[in-house]
């Protein structure tokens, strides 16, 4: 077994230098960026082209730009300085013991009861850790999962490339006022009979815009909650197709009622917890998992 150590030719601060230089489209701009001087900065990329014997960057006009040899190798080369520095932030973690920030992003439609007593529990478990939570509405909770924004997500969709555990399913279903006009028809109603009222939707909280579910209403009351499309509902305003368990006690006293759709009445919806950055799970992040799991049945829907 051959035990030597090979040191390499390359320094992970003159790939980082490159990288700066083409992100930010040429030596000055990275000089400026990296608090160097524009001197070090083309020292920095001259010296690995040279220790690599390859070119790789190459003037088109004003602006420095990657030849394809170093295309390819920078490719590789984010790879490990992404490497080294999720090194460096676990050995912080580790040093800090519990982590000084626990950031929740959970779906809107996770029901409230429950995360609040979840929240009141990790408060107890790690009283160091400052906690933020945040709702997200559709695409919402996706970009917090893909940009890294937050470390436990619940989500009604998992990216690509992300692993995530189901937790519950949430059923959305379609309600007015007792006295709306839909009820004054006496039947079973149709995406016709819809289509000639108000739809209070939730707007997506993400960068997608996406909508969901039955979206044939041209008149449209777009709200940023769905305790404000409740609101709404609730003041006679529109009809909606929301979560069972925020519209359970207003269809058992009769403040709501449920639509007489032919079909559609109901959705169900599967939310899944999802770390967005799993080689950081510190002890925080795994109580909250935990506690998202003993409050989340996989079987069956959201419970009184």
């Amino acid at each position: 077994m051959d035990l030597s150590v090979t040191f390499t030719k390359t320094t992970l601060e003159q790939w980082t230098v490159l990288a700066a230089v083409v992100d930010h489209g040429g030596f000055a701009q990275a000089a400026a960026k990296l608090h160097r001087s524009q001197s070090a900065v083309s020292y920095a990329v001259a010296r690995l082209q040279e220790a690599l014997d390859v070119p790789l960057l190459e003037i088109e006009g004003r602006k420095a730009v990657l030849t394809a040899h170093g295309r390819a190798l920078l490719t590789r080369a984010r790879a490990v300085i992404h490497d080294l520095h999720t090194l460096e932030l676990l050995a912080r973690s580790l040093k800090q013991g519990w982590e000084p920030e626990l950031r929740l992003v959970v779906d809107a439609a996770f029901p409230r009861p429950r995360l609040l007593e979840i929240v009141a529990e990790l408060q107890k478990t790690c009283p160091t850790t400052q906690i933020q939570l945040s709702d997200a509405v559709l695409s919402g909770a996706e970009d917090a999962i893909v940009q890294g924004s937050a470390d436990v997500v619940v989500t009604s969709r998992v990216p690509a490339h992300f692993l995530g555990d189901r937790l519950l399913d949430v059923e959305f279903i379609a309600a007015a006022r007792p006295d709306h006009a839909l009820f004054q028809l006496g039947r079973e109603l149709t995406a016709d009979d819809l289509v000639r009222h108000v739809q209070a939707v939730v707007r997506d909280s993400g960068s997608a815009h996406r909508d969901e579910g039955w979206l044939g209403a041209e008149l449209r009351f777009t709200v940023s909650s769905m305790e404000s499309s409740l609101a709404t509902l609730l003041a006679g305003l529109a009809y909606a197709w929301l979560p069972e368990h925020m519209l359970r006690d207003f269809l058992r006293d009769g403040r709501l009622k449920r639509l007489p759709l032919l079909s559609g009445g109901s959705r169900i919806v599967s939310l899944h917890i999802v770390l967005a950055r799993p080689e950081l799970l510190g002890p925080a992040a795994r109580a909250a998992v935990a506690a998202f799991g003993r409050r989340s049945p996989t079987s069956g829907h959201a419970p009184s």
